[in-house]
């Protein structure tokens, strides 16, 4: 039992990391505007 338990632990892990290695995940798409004041640039 606790040989089965080890190799489907194995396997969960294996499989989520090929899961994240190979994900295209998006990139954000919020447009994000930031004042800066003019004091800044004296």
């Amino acid at each position: 039992m606790a040989k089965i338990l080890i190799v489907l632990v194995l396997v969960i892990l294996v499989g989520g990391a090929v899961f994240l290695a190979t994900w295209d995940m998006p990139p954000p798409t919020a447009t994000v505007e930031k004042v800066i004041p003019n004091d800044r640039f004296k």
